[in-house]
């Protein structure tokens, strides 16, 4: 039922007052209308098609926990066993850059290998051959920078990493791992890449902390990559240094010179 009510309005308020008891109701019925609510009904799907979506979700499921194992233990664990890090390696090459026909040599190196520094330590002790010298290495690739510490001279020389020779550390980490069950690594050849020294280094904190721990107290210089190779006279030998390493699956022949 609905209720309406009507008041009289007058201009004065005593009239107002004497016609508040005098209310005109007025009911009108409303029929209740009741509304039937049909929810659509869909289609029952066969025990087949969701035996094969449940099938998929659990190789979906499978596959993702298997890629998120792998992540977490080569980028969270693998970082933080030391044991894992260093590496000390020996591999024999055939020198054909000094001695082709002399046979095989072999060269020993210790590799320190930082992968959540991003960053490597090579460390030669003095060769069996008299004609290279003992160094430490740093490839610094957040700076990307190669700092070698020749260890007979007690230099340092600085120069732009050179990303096709040297190995990112995790690659040179894998390679590593792969042939750890083996002293020796196969049998490989040496490549040669010739440097000259352009200036000396003054701000030593430039270099960032790796190479500042390395070279700090140390005279520390600047090179250059020659891009042509040229023969090396007998004079320009004087003042010439080579420091032989491996940081790939060949070895490298880093030769340093100074301008006299």
């Amino acid at each position: 039922m609905v209720k309406i009510s009507f008041q009289p309005i007058t201009g004065q308020k005593a009239e107002k007052e004497e016609s508040d008891g005098d209310k005109t109701q007025i009911f009108i019925s409303h029929p209740h209308v009741e509304e039937e609510l049909v929810l659509p009904v869909g289609r029952k799907r066969s025990s087949l098609s969701g035996l094969c979506c449940l099938t998929t979700a659990l190789i979906v499921f499978t596959c993702s926990l298997i890629y998120a194992s792998i992540y977490i233990y080569r980028y969270y664990i693998i970082p933080q066993v030391p044991d894992q890090s260093r590496f000390h390696c020996r591999v024999v090459y055939e020198d054909s850059v000094a001695a082709p026909l002399r046979g095989s040599h072999e060269l020993e190196e210790s590799v320190g290998i930082y992968l959540k520094e991003n960053y490597e330590q090579i460390s030669i002790p003095v060769p069996d051959f008299s004609n290279t010298d003992p160094a430490d290495i740093i490839h610094d690739f957040n700076r990307g920078l190669t700092a070698y510490h020749d260890i007979a001279l007690d230099k340092c020389y600085v120069i732009e990493l050179n990303s096709t020779v040297v190995m990112p550390p995790r690659n040179l980490w894998e390679l590593l791992i792969n042939v750890k069950k083996g002293t020796y690594l196969p049998q490989t050849y040496i490549v040669q890449e010739e440097m000259v020294v352009t200036g000396r280094v003054n701000n030593m904190h430039q270099l960032g902390r790796f190479i500042y721990r390395l070279c700090n107290g140390k005279d520390t210089y600047r090179l250059h990559r020659r891009n042509s190779r040229r023969r090396i006279t007998k004079r320009d030998a004087q003042n010439c240094h080579r420091i032989r390493h491996f940081e790939n699956t060949f070895v490298v022949e880093t030769v340093i010179c100074e301008t006299p």
